[in-house]
């Protein structure tokens, strides 16, 4: 991969549809948050990974940096958070789609996302295509990621004009493009800022996870944070305050919030129901590229864990023509799909939706701990050369990375049982850091 598919795939891993509507839940205290949230993490995540992917420019990404920086143990502790992260995040991302689905074809489909049979088909047909790009190698599958993030900028570009055109249609609206409100602290506003700080504003170190087939590794990498990053920060802002004036007063599905603010502004007949239909479209596109790019990703993991014997030599296993992990992929694609069964298991949609995002909050809050620590608390030789205001930065994002991670647990939505949502999320965090050290603790004897 050169520049122009590291820029589109920071795009397209950074940006999606979801977290939009979970910070218009704020109402017009949602772009102070944001300049929070950017300031707090997002500036001090493209620090930090552009310093230690020049550091360290080695395929496993941050896997390898925690390993330099923390040895061997923690090493593998933040890859297993990564990857389960990843592994709970794609399900996450191809969960939109029936909604997504729903909302383009009318009100007639309106049962589609809580059909569990249909939600499922749609699901695990997506979970195959993109494990197949994932067997073809990222030769192929990055002109899927890459035309993912051309589509999901061309709804944003529908989307961020979108109350202009309405308002010069003749139909009122209440528009502010970057309202400066402050905001009230309350619990629910406090794990909004979790969800799109650890949730929205991710991403960034993740494509150097494939850092050994990037062209010049040390210097795009870089180079991709510092273009895409302006980029990222105006289309969630600017988006936010779009979805806000359609959805002001009313209920937001979190699932859906665009595919929702694009019903409601072209909703009445006319030129503009194909104009919507179009527009959701463009996100499922991208949501499958995305779901495809993240799980090219996290097969990655395990092959270079396998060449540190921290996993069996099974899963560095190429394939012969294409050169791909393809036992790690298989393994993950099943993975994959035994989560989505059990997330499904008797929760309604918009809940599944939540407990799949905040479980991988968390785990990937775990993670961007572990990266922010490593210039304050990594091993003397790690730390060697590492500047002033980068330790100052990286205490910034920790404070905020440890804040998403312990608020995680408290919901922004209506659901059936806070002690069993908070259980379900605790639950699954302690679970999966307890197989994790098994793994590593039986391939070490």
């Amino acid at each position: 991969m050169g520049l122009r598919d590291l820029v589109l795939a920071q795009i397209l891993c950074v940006v999606g549809s979801t977290w939009v509507g979970v910070a218009a839940k704020l109402g017009r205290a949602h772009a102070v948050f944001w300049l929070i949230a950017i300031s707090l993490f997002y500036l001090p995540l493209a620090a930090v990974v552009i310093y230690l992917s020049r550091k360290i420019p080695l395929e496993g990404g941050l896997y390898r940096w925690a390993q330099h920086g923390f040895g061997e143990f923690l090493g593998f502790l933040t890859a297993w958070n990564l990857l389960v992260y990843a592994v709970i995040d794609v399900p996450s991302i191809l969960y939109s789609l029936p909604t997504d689905i729903a909302y383009m074809i009318g009100p007639s489909a309106s049962w589609l996302p809580e059909s569990k049979l249909a939600t499922g088909s749609i699901i695990f047909a997506a979970a195959v295509l993109i494990s197949l790009f994932a067997v073809r190698g990222l030769g192929a599958a990055k002109w899927l990621h890459n035309s993912g993030s051309v589509l999901i900028c061309l709804a944003y570009g529908l989307l961020l004009p979108l109350p202009l055109l309405v308002f010069f249609a003749g139909r009122p609206v209440h528009y502010t493009p970057i309202p400066l409100q402050l905001p009230q602290m309350s619990w629910l506003n406090l794990a909004i800022f979790g969800q799109i700080t650890v949730g929205g504003l991710s991403g960034f170190e993740y494509v150097a996870i494939m850092a050994g087939e990037c062209r010049g590794a040390a210097r795009t990498i870089g180079r991709s944070v510092w273009i895409s990053a302006p980029i990222i920060a105006l289309m969630f802002i600017l988006g936010t305050s779009s979805v806000l004036a359609f959805t002001a007063g009313g209920p937001i599905n979190l699932i859906g919030p665009i595919p929702q603010t694009f019903s409601l502004a072209f909703g009445g007949g006319g030129w503009g129901v194909g104009l919507a239909r179009f527009g959701i479209f463009l996100l499922l596109a991208r949501g499958v590229a995305s779901a495809s790019l993240i799980f090219t990703g996290m097969t990655r993991l395990p092959m270079t864990a396998g060449w540190d014997h921290l996993v069996p030599q099974w899963f560095t296993r190429l394939h012969p023509s294409w050169k791909t992990p393809v036992n790690s992929i298989l393994v993950m694609t099943a993975v994959t799909a035994v989560l989505l069964l059990l997330s499904m298991l008797g929760v309604k949609a918009q809940e599944t939706m939540q407990l799949l995002l905040n479980a991988s909050n968390v785990h990937y809050g775990i993670v961007y701990v572990a990266l922010f620590a490593l210039p304050l608390f990594g091993s003397a030789e790690f730390r060697l050369g590492i500047p002033p205001w980068l330790r100052v930065v990286s205490a910034a994002g920790l404070l905020s990375s440890a804040v998403a991670v312990l608020i995680a647990i408290y919901p922004i939505i209506g659901v059936s049982s806070r002690l069993s949502y908070a259980s379900k999320i605790g639950g699954t965090v302690i679970v999966s850091n307890l197989l994790g050290i098994a793994i590593y603790k039986s391939r070490k004897k």
